[in-house]
């Protein structure tokens, strides 16, 4: 373990609950490489208590820390600046304290890009579907859109989706995205044309492993198939997408690159993204 001295600081998340987080891992592993005097913490707060984390950030001077499920939009009246990107999504996923001024990031976006980015996939006039519309979704619609995707956004709540969908629409081109409930009849006709399917939900995660956030007949041959879930990391959205003919990849490497952004955000360095993808799969192995 790395000696912790009175000159170490100090970065963390803050989530609810948040002991599966795998930030603390991937974190420390490359701080540790690095030789970077700094210590990542999960904190978990709960909801009512989140403006008091807030101001703790500024009273103990962390210098930063990464907001998960469910704070990434509630935090956001809590902070002294907001980036034009997060603002537009309504969604913030990384704070960096500068002298006491709070400034609230979104780095979901970037990670998902280079994630697909990785894995290949260029959405340049591409079809997507977008299954969710909390901050996750929010980011990778964003992300998607100013990539040249025209997306359906496809939710529980069809007026939080259209919510959504507005709210992007107002800042990027009319049309860009719509939205649909998450009947089967509406799903397939969004699906059954799309080029990209993307679950920004917590189904299929970790233990509820079975549960998928479509119906499987939907999937076909010509779809790239995207979960965020990363726990287990071939859920069963992503099996089913692959008995179909489908090209699937999960959330893991969305959530290094995210991570990887966060980091510099602090640093102001680079960090070894393959040690903190390898930190990552480690752990996930030993549990």
């Amino acid at each position: 373990m790395k000696r912790i001295t009175g000159h170490t600081r100090l970065l963390g998340v803050f989530g609810h609950p948040i002991g599966h987080s795998l930030s603390p891992v991937m974190h420390n592993a490359a701080l540790r490489e690095l030789g970077l005097d700094y210590a990542y913490l999960a904190f978990d707060v709960d909801p009512a208590d989140l403006e008091s984390a807030v101001r703790a950030i500024r009273a103990l001077g962390i210098v930063g820390v990464n907001v998960t499920i469910p704070h990434k939009e509630n935090v956001i009246p809590f902070l002294d600046e907001i980036s034009h990107e997060a603002r537009l999504i309504g969604s913030v996923n990384t704070i960096i304290n500068r002298d006491g001024r709070l400034l609230g990031e979104s780095a979901d976006g970037r990670g998902f890009m280079q994630a697909l980015s990785a894995a290949g996939a260029d959405v340049r006039g591409k079809k997507a579907v977008v299954i969710g519309a909390g901050g996750s979704a929010r980011a990778v619609l964003y992300a998607l859109v100013t990539h040249g995707a025209s997306v359906v956004v496809a939710n529980r709540t069809v007026e939080r989706g259209e919510e959504l969908a507005k709210r992007i629409n107002e800042v990027t081109s009319p049309d860009s995205v719509r939205a649909t409930s998450l009947r089967p009849d509406s799903l397939r006709e969004a699906v059954e044309g799309a080029d990209l399917l993307v679950n920004c939900t917590s189904v299929g995660m970790w233990p509820d492993t079975d549960a998928v956030p479509c119906p499987e007949d939907l999937l076909h041959s010509g779809l790239f198939v995207y979960d965020l879930v990363y726990n287990p990391l071939r859920t069963k959205l992503i099996a089913e997408a692959e008995k179909a003919g489908a090209t699937a990849i999960c959330g893991l490497k969305m959530l290094v690159y995210q991570g990887a952004a966060s980091f510099k955000m602090w640093t102001g360095i680079d960090p070894p993204v393959e040690t903190m993808e390898n930190a990552v799969l480690e752990e996930m192995s030993a549990r």
